[in-house]
C-alpha cells in the first residue's frame, strides 16, 4: 500500500526534476521541519552549506565508523564550528576494537559487506529514527550504480523521503559552487581521491576511472548499503 509520505515524495520527484538545488532544500525545509536532516560523508559540505541556508541549524548527520581518515574527521569538525548546523555524529554499537574480538581483525578485508552494515548501514537506521525525510550527496554522475537517482525519492527500506538536491550537477558544478561559496572539503580530494569513505577501503584513482572507482578496489562491491 502506498502511503501519504510516499505519494508525497514520488510527486515531488516529479515536479523538482528541473529545479535548483537550493529550491529543492527549501521545500524540504518547509515541507519537514524538525524532521528533515542531511547526512554528510565529510568529502565535502555542498549539501550541508545549501541546506543551511535553507533551514539555518540545520541537523547535519555524520558516521564515524571508527575507520575514517584524519582528514575526514578533521572537515567535520570545521564544518560543526564554522557551518550554521547542528552537527550529530553517529557511531556504531561496536568499537573497531570491539568488533574484532568478535568477528576477527580487519573484518572490512575479509566481508566488507557485513562491515559496512554494522558500521554504516544499522547506525545509519538508527540516527535517521526522529526524522521524516533526508538529504545526501548523491550524484547521477558518479557512477553507473548512481544514474538514475531522483532529486526527491522514496527510500522503501526505511520508509523516509529521500532527497538528491545536487543529483544532476556535474563535478564541475561542485567545484565552481565551492569556490565561489569558499565551502570546506575534504584535503584528499586534492591528493588524489575522488570520493572518501573508510581509510582501509579507499584508493586513489587513476586517470579515466570514474569517481566511485577508488572505492572497495578490486572488488564487484560499489556500494557501502547506505543508498540500496
Amino acid at each position: 500500500m502506498t502511503t501519504d509520505l510516499e505519494q508525497l515524495a514520488l510527486r515531488a520527484g516529479r515536479e523538482l526534476e528541473d529545479a535548483p538545488a537550493p529550491e529543492i532544500l527549501r521545500w524540504a525545509a518547509d515541507t519537514f521541519g524538525d524532521r528533515f536532516c542531511v547526512t554528510s560523508s565529510m568529502e565535502d559540505a555542498v549539501v550541508a552549506h545549501l541546506a543551511s541556508r535553507a533551514r539555518p541549524g540545520v541537523d547535519v548527520v555524520f558516521l564515524d565508523t571508527g575507520y575514517h581518515f584524519p582528514e575526514t574527521i578533521g572537515t567535520r569538525d570545521a564544518v560543526g564550528a564554522v557551518m550554521d548546523v547542528r552537527l550529530i555524529t553517529l557511531t556504531p554499537r561496536q568499537s573497531v576494537a570491539e568488533q574484532d574480538a568478535a568477528y576477527g581483525p580487519a573484518l572490512h578485508d575479509r566481508d566488507p559487506d557485513l562491515c559496512c552494515a554494522l558500521r554504516k548501514v544499522r547506525p545509519l537506521e538508527e540516527g535517521l529514527s526522529p526524522y521524516d525525510a533526508w538529504a545526501t550527496g548523491l550524484r547521477r554522475d558518479e557512477s553507473p550504480t548512481r544514474a538514475g537517482t531522483p532529486v526527491v525519492g522514496w527510500d522503501a527500506r526505511r520508509g523516509k523521503v529521500k532527497i538528491a538536491p545536487i543529483a544532476r550537477w556535474t563535478r564541475d558544478d561542485v567545484d565552481a559552487y565551492v569556490a565561489e561559496h569558499g565551502v570546506l572539503t575534504n584535503p584528499l580530494l586534492t591528493d588524489g581521491y575522488a570520493s572518501v569513505g573508510c581509510a582501509p577501503c579507499t584508493r586513489r584513482v587513476r586517470e579515466g576511472e570514474d569517481a566511485r572507482a577508488g572505492r572497495w578496489a578490486g572488488r564487484a562491491k560499489t556500494e557501502c548499503g547506505l543508498h540500496g
